[in-house]
């Protein structure tokens, strides 16, 4: 397996809205895992306001699997409840692993 590629999304849950967020990512998990091109995904919180996910691909083809496939469009659905403003998602290359 070589991961080389990501994507880093950054999320800021509207007041009041964390810990939803924080239960919507961990549904995600259920999803990301019927994703055969998404190696890892991790959902993770940085405060009661700041969320995140990180998932890796060994191909561009699994990771534009992953942009148009359910979590994004789950996320679409909440956004406009759960989110303060829009998501910042980044690609990315990863460089090493262990």
């Amino acid at each position: 397996m070589t991961v080389k590629l990501g994507l880093l999304a950054q999320l800021e849950a509207k007041p009041g809205k964390g810990e939803a967020l924080g239960e919507f990512l961990e549904a995600g998990r259920e999803l990301a895992l019927a994703e055969e091109g998404t190696v890892t995904w991790y959902a993770f919180k940085i405060d009661d306001t700041h969320y995140g996910i990180f998932d890796t691909f060994e191909s561009e083809e699994g990771r534009e699997a992953h942009v148009g496939g359910e979590i994004p469009k789950a996320l679409g659905q909440v956004a406009d409840d759960l989110l303060a403003s829009a998501p910042d998602i980044a690609p990315i290359d990863v460089l090493a692993v262990k």
